[in-house]
């Protein structure tokens, strides 16, 4: 029995391995046959994914309608053995989409008939706007007459081909050009009424998924407590639902914090600056907002493109400008952020930096917001295997105790052992 055993085992590992060896090898030179499964696998569990990023965001709005409008029915249904009162939680999603249709409905009402006045002056003022570079070019050129010559000579060139797409005579002979292709325009128009099909239905489908999740968030995470028990051992699964904890304090504090920061910060900006009648307010406004979402470097990027669109109108304007985005970062940097964020990721400005630049690298704008988050993850799990091996050897875990003199780290021999002390609690273990 127990060589038929060894014989089954002995088999699957070499069925397992040779399957890995294939898939590997399709991976790198054949039909890339895992890729494409990957592929089809996303596409289709998007909306699913969607409707989980939306549930994990309004989860704590669902939770703090409850606590403070029927935390009595709550406390109620839970002395019963149950999660909550049905009604209670219908109620609480209810009145949670109901806040979040009537932000988009405000912010939209107020916020998108300015930003569309705002696009029709910059486009209307693009004479006006190359004038003045002009004028500048020429002024910082004057000594200079073969590259002013030069650079107008390019500008020029620019212009016209700007101001031809731009009037009416011209789009209508593009129009007319692009008509005479009917097979390409209609197949270009037909992906993009279709990709914006797809996304809006995905959406659709993602708030529904978040309804439901948000529903019975309870039951999911009591359902996935239980599957780590029944697979693990008992320290295995304690270990585990420690480590998703920790990963979930990471997420929720940075990914809802920066959220309702960068909202904060584009709300101030719009306020203050129409205060100051800036130019180009909402649209200035929309890029401080969305750009402070990235960490580090958001205030840069929103400044830079912000600040050009009002030095076209207004050189000291664009001077102010930058002087209060100086004011309102400080203000995100040291007041604002910190309450609503605190520390939640743990690293230094340097894992940050380097966490923003590969993220960014491999998956755009969204890897350089996720990628903070997923960096403290690894620091922390990094961290927490290293503090595990030294408490073993019974060697101290701060840095500190491991910074030499002149001669460079202290040897582990040259680093005292801690004193003997009683096993330390699980949570004091916790990545």
């Amino acid at each position: 029995m127990n060589r038929k055993s060894e014989h089954v085992k002995t088999g699957v590992t070499a069925f397992l391995t040779v399957g890995a060896i294939l898939l590997f090898y399709d991976t790198l030179f054949g039909h890339h046959w895992l890729l494409n499964v990957w592929r089809q696998l996303m596409t289709a569990v998007r909306p699913i994914l969607y409707g989980a990023f939306m549930a994990y965001l309004l989860a704590p709005v669902v939770n703090f309608f409850e606590d403070r409008l029927f935390s009595a029915q709550v406390r109620k249904a839970r002395e019963r053995g149950r999660f909550t009162a049905p009604a209670v939680r219908a109620a609480s999603l209810l009145l949670t989409w109901l806040l979040v249709c009537l932000m988009f409905y405000i912010l939209a009402s107020v916020l998108l008939p300015e930003l569309y006045k705002s696009v029709l002056q910059l486009v209307s003022n693009v004479e006006n706007y190359y004038n003045t570079i002009a004028g500048w070019v020429e002024t910082l050129l004057a000594t200079y007459p073969d590259m002013e010559t030069l650079v107008v000579n390019q500008m020029n060139a620019y212009y016209q081909d700007i101001s031809g797409w731009l009037s009416a005579n011209n789009i209508a002979d593009w129009l007319q050009k692009a008509l005479s292709q009917a097979q390409t325009v209609m197949s270009l128009a037909a992906g993009s009424v279709m990709g914006l099909v797809n996304f809006l239905k995905n959406l659709l489908v993602g708030v529904i998924v978040s309804v439901y999740l948000l529903a019975a968030k309870e039951y999911c995470a009591a359902f996935a407590r239980r599957a780590a028990y029944g697979l693990f051992s008992r320290k295995n699964a304690g270990w585990l639902l420690r480590g998703v904890h920790r990963v979930d304090v990471i997420f929720s504090g940075f990914v809802r914090g920066k959220l309702l920061d960068s909202l904060i910060i584009g709300i101030l900006c719009f306020i203050s600056c129409s205060i100051l009648k800036f130019p180009y307010t909402p649209l200035v406004s929309v890029i401080v907002g969305l750009t402070n979402i990235i960490p580090f470097f958001g205030p840069f990027l929103g400044a830079v493109p912000s600040a050009f669109l009002i030095l076209l109108v207004s050189p000291m304007k664009a001077l102010y400008f930058l002087l209060f985005i100086l004011v309102l970062q400080q203000l995100d940097g040291n007041v604002i952020g910190p309450k609503i964020l605190g520390d939640t990721t743990g690293l230094s400005s340097l894992w940050v930096i380097i966490a923003i630049l590969v993220g960014g690298s491999f998956f755009g704008l969204p890897g350089m917001f996720f990628g903070v988050p997923v960096c403290a993850c690894l620091y922390s799990l990094f961290t927490f295997l290293v503090d595990t091996r030294l408490k073993k050897k019974q060697l101290p875990t701060e840095v500190s105790a491991y910074t030499g003199g002149v001669s460079g780290a202290a040897s582990p021999d040259a680093v005292p052992a801690p004193p003997a002390a009683s096993p330390a609690e699980p949570e004091e273990d916790t990545p």
